[in-house]
C-alpha cells in the first residue's frame, strides 16, 4: 500500500467544466490510497454527507481512512456530497455517485459507511444513497447491495435513521472495523456468508456493532416507547461503545490525503486526547466521549513533526474538547515551540476555558498566534452557569480577558446559550451584562492596545440532547426562543458588541431528530424524495418544507422537542450503553434543579460509570462506583 496520485475520475471534462469546483469531484489528490482490485477482498467507502471543503477536514475520517487501509486486502476510498450544481449535472447525465480514488460507483462497494456528525445532515446521507442508486430502506436491499454502515456522534441515538442503516459503530472505530472487515472476508472466504448472517454474526460477536434489524420497537398508547426486544437471544440487549484505552498506542495517520482545493481546516490537526473531565449538563460530547485519555507530549510532538514534513502546513491545531484541560500542555507547547517558530508554523489552541487560561500560556502562543480569542461561559448569570455545571464565575472570565488584553489582543469571542433550563429573562440580560463588563476591563487593564475593543457574543439555541442530564427536558417553543432573542438584542446598545445568533428553526427541528426514533424514518424519506439537501446551511434550510413534511407523514415535532419527558419513560436511545450510567445523568439532573455544582472528574470522581469500560479506571484517581 503506497500513497497514489493516479486519476480515476469518473466524470467527463464536459460535466467537470459545468461546475463551480472541479476539484470537489477529480480525485488523483496527493496522498491518496490506490490499491490494486485483483488483490482486496473488502471494499469500503467512506462517506461524508456534507461537502468537500468540510469532509476533508475531518480527523475522523482520516484516522479511519488509514486504519483501514492498513489492511492489505481492504480498500477504503472517500466519496463526499456533491454540491447542488453537481447533482444536477449527475441527474441530467444519469452519472452515479463514485468514489475518489478508483472512480467506481458506490453500489459496487461492499460497504458504504458515513459518519454522522451533525443531525441537519441526514437528508444529505439519503441525498447520497439516493444518487449511487442504493436503495434507501435496508429492508429493500439484496444481496448484491452494499452493507450500509453508519458511526459518529449521531449514532448515539441512531433511531431516527436506522431503517436505513444495516448496522452502526458505536463509540470509537479504529479497532472495531478492522474486526468487522476481518469477520466479512473469513465469512465470505469460507461460503458461510450470507447478507443476514453476517449482521447477526456481527451483531454477536463484535462489540459496539449495532444491527436496528435485530431489534424490534414496540409503543404505547401515548406514542412512547414500550420497549427494544433483540430477535434473538444471543445479540446483546444494549449494545456497549467501543473505546481506544491507550492513546499513545492508537492509530495515527502519518500521510494525509491533500486536497487541490482550498478546505475548512488546512492545517495539521493534532488529536492531544480524548474525553473531558467536565460535567457541563447540556453537552452530548463531554459524556459519550468519556473517560479522558491522553496522549503524552513526546508522542504528539512526534507526531506533529511528522504531519510537518508530510503535509508543509504551516497552522497547526492542538484537538480536544478543552485543550486548556490537558495536564502535560506546557510542556507540549514548549517542545512544539521548539521547531515551530523557526519553521514559521502558527499554533492554534481552541476550546480554552477562562478557568485555566494562564499568562503563561498567553505569553507562548502570542509569539505564534494572531487574531481573536474565544471563550465559553455558556450564561450570563452565575446562578444559571451552576445549574448547567459550567463551574465559572465571572472573575475567571475577566482575568483571562484581561491576560488577553495584557498580551495585545483586542478582539474576543464568547459562546453563551439561551433557552437553558430554568432561564429567565435576567440570565438573558446578565449575557449583554457580562460583555459589557468585558469591555470595561479592556479600558481597565495597563498596557491595552490602542485599537478598539471587540467583543463578540454568538447564541446557540439549548437543544435537548441524548446522553446528557438535560436529555428529559423540553427545549422551549421556537417563537420563545425567538423572543429571548430578540430581548438579548434590546439590551445590547454597546457597538463594541456584536450579537450573532442561530437560526431557532433549524435548532427546532435539529430537536426533533436529535431526540426522534424510528418513526421519522419516514419524514426522512419523504424529504428525500423531495430534493431536501444541505439543510445544515443556510441558503438551503426550509422551516416550513419540513414542517409540511411532519405533518404529511403523522409527526407532531413538539411530541420530539417541546415536551418534558417522563424519567422512567424508556428513550429511543435506551439500546446503546455509552459507559454513562442513566442513574448519574438522573442524579445530575436533580443537582442542576437545586442549583449545585459537581466538581470536575480530576477533583473528585462522580461515578458516572465510564470509568469501567475496558476494565479498568482511566479517568479520576480517586474513581469509585457509586452506582
Amino acid at each position: 500500500m503506497i500513497p497514489n496520485q493516479n486519476n480515476s475520475c469518473p466524470y467527463s471534462s464536459t460535466v467537470l467544466k459545468s461546475v463551480q469546483k472541479p476539484g470537489r469531484y477529480s480525485g488523483g489528490e496527493f496522498g491518496q490510497i490506490v490499491k490494486d482490485k485483483s488483490r482486496i477482498k473488502a471494499r469500503f467507502a467512506f462517506c461524508f454527507p456534507d461537502s468537500y471543503e468540510i469532509g476533508m477536514s475531518n480527523l475522523g475520517i482520516r484516522i479511519l481512512y488509514g486504519v483501514l487501509n492498513e489492511q492489505p486486502d481492504v480498500w477504503c476510498e472517500r466519496a463526499y456530497t456533491p454540491w447542488v450544481d453537481m447533482q444536477q449535472q449527475m441527474v441530467e447525465h444519469d452519472l452515479p455517485l463514485c468514489a475518489h480514488e478508483s472512480g467506481d460507483p458506490l453500489g459496487d462497494f461492499d460497504f458504504v459507511g458515513f459518519t454522522l456528525q451533525y443531525e441537519m445532515c441526514y437528508t444529505n446521507v439519503l441525498n447520497m444513497l439516493s444518487l449511487a442508486h442504493i436503495p434507501l430502506r435496508a429492508s429493500d436491499r439484496g444481496e448484491d447491495d452494499p452493507l450500509i454502515i453508519g458511526g459518529g456522534p449521531c449514532s448515539y441515538n441512531a433511531e431516527p435513521v436506522a431503517p436505513f442503516f444495516d448496522l452502526f459503530s458505536i463509540g470509537e472505530g479504529e479497532d472495531a472495523l478492522v474486526e468487522l472487515m476481518r469477520l466479512y472476508i473469513d465469512m465470505k472466504e469460507s461460503g458461510k456468508y450470507t447478507r443476514e448472517g453476517f449482521l447477526h454474526e456481527a451483531a454477536r460477536s463484535v462489540e459496539g456493532i449495532y444491527v436496528p434489524s435485530l431489534y424490534t420497537v414496540t409503543y404505547k398508547d401515548d406514542g412512547t416507547i414500550a420497549a427494544y426486544t433483540p430477535v434473538c437471544d444471543d445479540i446483546p440487549k444494549r449494545v456497549r461503545k467501543r473505546i481506544i484505552k491507550d492513546m499513545d498506542r492508537a492509530y495515527f495517520p502519518k500521510n494525509l490525503v491533500m486536497p487541490y482545493i482550498e478546505t475548512v481546516q488546512d492545517r495539521i490537526t493534532l488529536e492531544v486526547y480524548r474525553g473531558c473531565i467536565r460535567g457541563c449538563r447540556f453537552c452530548q460530547a463531554g459524556m459519550i466521549y468519556r473517560p479522558v485519555r491522553e496522549k503524552t507530549p513526546e508522542v504528539l510532538d512526534a507526531q506533529a513533526k511528522c504531519l510537518f514534513e508530510s503535509t508543509g502546513y504551516e497552522e497547526m491545531t492542538l484537538s480536544s474538547l478543552s485543550i486548556s484541560d490537558y495536564t502535560r500542555l506546557e510542556e507540549l507547547t514548549d517542545r512544539l515551540l521548539s521547531w515551530t517558530d523557526e519553521n514559521m508554523i502558527s499554533i492554534n489552541l481552541p476550546s480554552l476555558r477562562v478557568d485555566s487560561f494562564t499568562k503563561s500560556l498567553m505569553d507562548k502562543i502570542s509569539t505564534v498566534r494572531t487574531g481573536s480569542l474565544t471563550f465559553a461561559p455558556e450564561a450570563g448569570t452565575q446562578r444559571l452557569r451552576d445549574v448547567i455545571n459550567k463551574n465559572v464565575v465571572e472573575e475567571d472570565l475577566m482575568r483571562a480577558v484581561g491576560v488577553a488584553f495584557e498580551a495585545g489582543k483586542s478582539q474576543v469571542k464568547l459562546y453563551f446559550m439561551n433557552g437553558l433550563p430554568t432561564e429567565t429573562d435576567e440570565d438573558i440580560e446578565g449575557i449583554a451584562t457580562l460583555a459589557k463588563h468585558v469591555i470595561d476591563k479592556f479600558y481597565a487593564t495597563p498596557g491595552r492596545p490602542k485599537k478598539a475593543p471587540s467583543v463578540t457574543v454568538s447564541v446557540s439555541c439549548f437543544i435537548p440532547k441524548p446522553f446528557t442530564p438535560f436529555q428529559w427536558e423540553a427545549q422551549v417553543s421556537m417563537e420563545e426562543l425567538e423572543r429571548k432573542q430578540r430581548v438579548l438584542a434590546e439590551k445590547i446598545t454597546d457597538r463594541k458588541i456584536r450579537y450573532a445568533y442561530h437560526d431557532a428553526r433549524v435548532s427546532h427541528v435539529e430537536a426533533v431528530l436529535a431526540r426522534g426514533d424510528r418513526r421519522l424514518a419516514d419524514a426522512l424519506e419523504l424529504a428525500c424524495r423531495e430534493g431536501f439537501k444541505f439543510d445544515a446551511w443556510d441558503e438551503y434550510f426550509d422551516y416550513d418544507r419540513w414542517m409540511s413534511v411532519f405533518s404529511r407523514t403523522g409527526i407532531d415535532p413538539a411530541f420530539y422537542a417541546n415536551r418534558v419527558w417522563d424519567e422512567d419513560e424508556v428513550l429511543p436511545w435506551d439500546i446503546i450503553d455509552c459507559g454513562v450510567s442513566k442513574s448519574f445523568f438522573k442524579r445530575e439532573r436533580a443537582r442542576a434543579y437545586a442549583g449545585k455544582t459537581t466538581p470536575n472528574c480530576r477533583e473528585s470522581c462522580s461515578g458516572c460509570g465510564a470509568n469501567s469500560l475496558g476494565g479498568e479506571r482511566t479517568c479520576c484517581p480517586k474513581a469509585k462506583t457509586q452506582e
